[in-house]
């Protein structure tokens, strides 16, 4: 399992992201730290769900610009 330090690492954004962008968000709770499975947004103050709208009702300890998605092995020639 990875650290909290490494995970927050990973999650480099600083300050508020850049507005109307979709960004991958990390959270923590008392288990312990985790990526949210969908994009976000920061509207007015407040985590949105890029899809939804809806409001991110968890605790938001990182951002970072979303990472490019490999290939999956089926996809590859």
């Amino acid at each position: 399992m990875a650290t909290r330090e490494k995970r927050l690492a990973q999650f480099d954004g600083n300050g508020e992201p850049p507005p109307n962008l979709p960004v991958e968000v990390l959270c923590e709770d008392h288990s312990g730290t985790y990526q949210l499975p969908f994009a976000c947004r920061w509207i007015d103050g407040q985590w949105r769900n890029d899809r939804t709208g809806g409001m991110v009702e968890a605790t938001v300890v990182g951002w970072r610009l979303p990472r490019p998605r490999s290939e999956s092995a089926a996809e590859r020639p």
